[in-house]
């Protein structure tokens, strides 16, 4: 059993035993004022995973919503930037981090009454997850019912030490290898590497980009630096720590936790021991099952041996079979039956007649009819937020996409569809941004992206699981998407902004050409009438100009 930070010790890595292995976590000082106020309202204050209580619901969400932009850990974030705006002089009988033994009291009572699932889906806990790998955040960030923020690449410099190290993960098994003095080396080069060229394309930037009479300093500034950011993101490994907050029912947190037992990375199934000890102190009935060999073991048992079977299988059916070129985005699937069916959705509702009935008249209706149907649903979209209806859902799309480590980070989050992945390797080569080669950053990036290779190479023989940490995320990633017309419009106008980054928009914008030529899905295309194709020379110019005028600067 994983014991979860014994001690207290301030300004040193924090040791989890778990068995033989080690795992190191950065713990924060906190004074003895600091520690009286967040007793109260987290349940540790030195591990990595901690549950937010007793705040306002609106708090928690706004903490979340600070968190992704922030470098700071959230019990910082919330001393500094929250604290002061709440009232907490009747907290002061509270100790969050003792667990909440009258809760679990009502809920095992609750349970006994009205049964398991159903209550699990209506008792929620925001979860701060702390210092994971790029690798563990896509496995966290999985389940589509829960609700997630994770620390953005383009606001924080990736180059500001953590307790004194680097901000990547440092897995316990590796280290203890012989690789592990390499494996410190290299990831330490290729985080100077990132920290130089990021100085550098910051300056070329700044020097060619203008500033514009309307734009302050700090404003520009900003952009310029995101921009910068956002070209060199690429240079990091996706062992770079990152923080998450996840919100979620304690039915989706429980089915998170099983999947992390059956995971086949060890930083996974360690911080899932993590997970479930904090989670305990808040929702301990909703998780009862977790622990029952016949329930959740099992459960757990069934995810990690279907995994290792099919892996197995497919390995011997193919992997004597060649990669085949590909383009960066294909449409492999989509029904050409697609626009009767949508019509006959927008019927459905306002209509007597059973859906077959309703796809034979589509079926005659003239061009003039169909058309003024849709329009008629779509109407006038005054922002992306207008969405169609559900009729929508009658379509599905599915694609298979190559592309940098990075985009498919921002892709991935996306919840309300099919996504899968395959495995972080550098078999697919690489990404490297134009800006990178005119600030003269080419030699740098490419001997990290060399450096990064050798390294996965070097550990893929004998800890195959903990080799994708090497792999910087330029390297692109193949993965396949499947969803439908309605979460596309969704996607694509939201992905298209001109305040995202390059790689992804590039990828969901070639999606809508797809649409409208391939699939001939043009009224699907042309309902997506917040799609933005314009490329700005600073993407996040406009956004930073309009939180300036909220602060009132």
């Amino acid at each position: 059993m994983l014991l979860a930070f014994p001690g207290r010790w301030r300004g040193v890595a924090r040791t989890v035993w778990d068995g033989p292995t080690v795992s190191l976590y950065v713990p924060e000082e906190f004074s003895s004022e600091e520690s009286d106020v967040l007793r109260r309202y987290f349940t540790n204050l030195d591990g990595p995973v901690f549950a937010l209580v007793n705040l306002p619901e609106v708090v928690k969400g706004a903490l979340f919503a600070r968190y992704s932009r922030s470098p700071k850990s959230l019990r910082r974030l919330f001393l500094d930037e929250f604290v002061g705006d709440l009232d907490i002089s009747g907290d002061h009988t509270i100790d969050a981090t003792v667990g909440l033994r009258r809760a679990e009291e009502l809920y095992e009572k609750v349970f006994v009454e009205y049964g398991d699932d159903s209550v699990a889906q209506l008792g929620g806990v925001h979860l701060a997850c702390e210092q994971a790998s790029n690798i563990l955040t896509k496995a966290l960030e999985w389940g589509r019912l829960m609700s997630y923020l994770e620390q953005s690449t383009r606001y924080i410099n990736y180059d500001v030490r953590l307790g004194g190290r680097y901000r990547y993960f440092r897995d316990p098994a590796v280290l203890a290898g012989r690789l592990g003095t390499r494996y410190v080396g290299d990831m330490d080069r290729m985080f100077d590497a990132y920290s130089v060229a990021l100085d550098a394309v910051t300056e070329h930037v700044r020097a060619t980009v203008g500033r514009g009479a309307n734009v302050s300093d700090f404003v520009f500034r900003q952009a310029t630096r995101a921009k910068a950011l956002d070209a060199t993101r690429g240079m990091l490994p996706a062992a770079a720590l990152s923080n998450v907050g996840i919100y979620g029912s304690g039915q989706a947190f429980e089915a998170l936790l099983l999947r992390l037992r059956a995971h086949p990375l060890p930083e996974a199934r360690e911080y899932g021991e993590l997970m479930l000890h904090e989670l305990r102190k808040v929702i301990p009935s909703f998780l009862r099952r977790v622990d029952v060999p016949e329930r959740g073991g099992r459960w757990s048992t069934y995810l990690a041996t279907t995994r290792e079977r099919t892996a197995e299988l497919v390995a011997t059916l193919f992997d004597d079979e060649h990669v085949a070129p590909a383009p960066p985005v294909t449409l492999v699937d989509f029904d050409p039956d697609a626009e009767d069916k949508l019509l006959a959705a927008i019927c459905y509702p306002h209509s007597a007649r059973p859906e077959h009935q309703l796809l034979d008249r589509v079926a005659r209706l003239g061009a003039a009819e169909r058309l003024a149907l849709v329009r008629a649903y779509v109407g006038e979209r005054e922002n992306r937020r207008h969405k169609p209806g559900r009729a929508f859902e009658r379509i599905d799309y599915r694609f298979d996409v190559l592309s940098d480590y990075g985009a498919f980070r921002d892709l991935q989050r996306h919840r309300m569809l099919t996504i899968e992945w395959q495995k972080l390797t550098p078999r697919h080569g690489y990404v490297r941004p134009e800006l990178v080669d005119d600030a003269g950053q080419q030699p740098p990036f490419d001997d990290a992206m060399a450096r990064s290779a050798a390294l996965y190479d070097a550990l893929a023989g004998e800890l195959s699981q903990q080799a994708s940490y090497a792999v910087a995320m330029a390297y692109r990633v193949r993965y396949v998407m499947q969803f439908n017309a309605r979460a596309a419009i969704h996607l694509l106008e939201l992905r298209s902004g001109s305040q995202g980054h390059p790689a992804y928009r590039r990828v969901v914008l070639e999606m809508h050409r797809l649409i409208a030529e391939q699939a001939g899905h043009r009224a699907v295309a042309e309902a997506m009438t917040h799609l933005s194709t314009e490329e700005p020379e600073l993407e996040r110019l406009e956004a930073e100009r309009r939180a300036e005028q909220r602060r009132g600067g």
